[in-house]
């Protein structure tokens, strides 16, 4: 695996620990983050979405986000890019997730 690639999963792993306040499930399983990329330098790109524009967690859960994925060994900057195309719901959301919140 490259450091790229562990890198990576590191970052997904951390994103795993944040959560919507408003859902109890965490921010990757329900399907808030669009992508990660990671460059050779060790920069992170996240590019996510919040369940809707007038979240009111709209400005605390990008600042968590960029917090614990700057956390992760390797990562020499974050930029998180918050979209709203295409608009979040609950399509997104793993299995796991539905499952949590009763959905399967």
């Amino acid at each position: 695996m490259g450091n790229e690639a562990a890198i990576e999963k590191g970052v997904i792993e951390a994103l795993q620990t944040c959560y919507d306040p408003e859902i109890p499930v965490n921010v990757y399983e329900l399907g808030l983050i669009y992508g990660v990329t990671v460059d050779p330098a060790g920069t992170v790109g996240i590019r996510m979405t919040l369940t809707s524009p007038h979240c009111p967690a709209a400005q605390e859960l990008p600042a968590q986000i960029e917090s614990r994925a700057r956390a992760v060994p390797g990562v020499s900057d974050v930029k998180v890019e918050v979209v709203f195309d295409p608009p979040w719901n609950s399509c997104m959301m793993t299995d796991a997730a539905k499952l949590q919140l009763g959905m399967l």
